[in-house]
């Protein structure tokens, strides 16, 4: 490929975000030119959770858990941990975070997410309809766990509030659960069952067959080429500075999650309020038939997703940037607060431990929105899975100029100009 080839679009990063939007306008006949720092879909997208999670309509933060932080940064096995030398760097995302937990902004934030949501998993059907991805994608569910009765109390109530704004649920008694989800321990006082979530069973697979059909399309891909900056020109004119050497295109999508903050400055002027949220997972390629539907714990913080390829156990949420080295031991520690949770210990023969961030900005909502011949797609927190193909469907309405399938407004990038 010459540099000096204008390129009609480039999308920058290769996840999960960036490769759907480039596989559904490259489907839609536009020529797509997908770039990424490392190898297509082999980083945050690869090593999450795999859980389509539409229920997850709320902010990262909620007022309620301000005052039990300290027992939860203390806690060796806890789901949160904030690296001291990253105290200062992170302070001001913080304190916009603490913000958007005032009534007004959390109520918006809420609004947004179970509207994006809501349009999450028709787009998901779609998407896997029109890619034969059925044997990967399976809509069967996922439960919400509680094993200390004050929990299993506030988990019916937040299922009646779900119910009531439409994201359906119902409660399983221990009995019930465990008729579900027989190898659950009977130390589990019920759950919420959320019918209309889903689960990938092999994440590496699913991301190789949507590149193949990118490629078959007529798509092309530049990896390992680091993007350091872009410029907007004028109309139909990018300039984009990477270590590959000046790539110049008609349009531009900013998809590269934790690493879109700087080039986004530079593109619009806008400083958006970006973070990285520092996840772990621990893969039991051992235990294969152990759940059929992740099951996550109200209590201890964390996910249990079963894929073909053994039970993923993932979450934790750390604050340390994107440079210092992964504390593995934080998914180690994963193995401990699971096995109380099971009639048996799992077998942790052959585990793999993976960290990866996930790009959070301090409202808890993504960019999603279009200047001129500029897009932008990222800030998607611990929802990338789960938004991906709606993210798309917007991405490619906007450059149509169709109606979008929802409001943008929530989404948009000049709520921080």
């Amino acid at each position: 490929m010459q540099n000096k080839t204008k390129q009609s679009f480039v999308v920058v990063g290769g996840g999960v975000i960036g490769l759907t939007i480039a596989l559904t306008l490259q489907a839609r006949g536009v020529q797509v030119l997908l770039v990424d720092k490392d190898t297509i879909a082999a980083g945050t997208s690869l090593g999450n959770a795999g859980h389509i999670a539409t229920e997850q309509v709320f902010p990262i933060a909620d007022p309620s858990v301000l005052k039990s932080l300290p027992r939860m940064l203390l806690d060796p096995l806890g789901p949160l941990r904030l690296d001291w030398r990253y105290l200062l760097p992170i302070t001001p995302w913080m304190l916009r975070l603490v913000s958007n937990m005032r009534p007004r902004a959390f109520a918006h934030i809420h609004q947004a997410l179970t509207l994006i949501n809501a349009a999450a998993l028709p787009a998901w059907h779609t998407f896997t309809k029109q890619y034969q991805l059925e044997d990967l994608v399976k809509i069967n569910g996922s439960l919400l766990v509680a094993e200390k009765p004050q929990t299993a109390v506030k988990l019916q109530q937040h299922g009646e509030a779900l119910n009531r704004i439409g994201v359906t649920n119902s409660w399983l008694t221990t009995a019930e659960l465990l008729e579900r989800e027989p190898l659950l321990a009977n130390n589990q006082l019920g759950a919420l069952f959320y019918p209309n979530t889903g689960h990938l069973v092999d994440l590496a697979i699913l991301f190789t067959r949507l590149q193949a059909q990118f490629f078959a399309l007529g798509g092309a891909v530049l990896e390992h080429v680091n993007v350091r900056s872009i410029r907007q020109r004028g109309p139909d004119d990018i300039f984009i500075d990477s270590s590959h050497g000046p790539l110049l295109a008609n349009n531009v999508v900013v998809a590269c999650g934790a690493y879109a903050k700087n080039l986004v400055k530079g593109l619009s002027g806008v400083s958006v309020p970006l973070e990285t949220e520092r996840g772990y997972h621990l893969m039991l390629p051992a235990e294969t038939a152990r759940l059929s539907v992740p099951v996550s714990s109200a209590d201890r913080r964390f996910i249990m997703t079963p894929m073909n390829n053994g039970l993923r156990l993932a979450g934790t949420v750390e604050y340390a940037g994107l440079t210092r080295p992964p504390n593995m031991q934080r998914a180690r520690n994963l193995l401990p607060l699971a096995n109380p949770m099971l009639r048996t210990a799992l077998n942790a023969q052959g585990n793999t431990q993976w960290m990866g961030f996930r790009p959070t900005i301090a409202d808890s909502l993504p960019v999603i929105d279009k200047y001129e011949n500029c897009y932008y797609a990222f800030g998607h927190q611990h929802l990338g899975l789960t938004q991906a193909p709606i993210t798309a469907e917007l991405i490619a309405a906007l450059h149509f100029g169709e109606a979008t399938p929802i409001d943008c407004s929530a989404f948009s990038l000049s709520r921080f100009a």
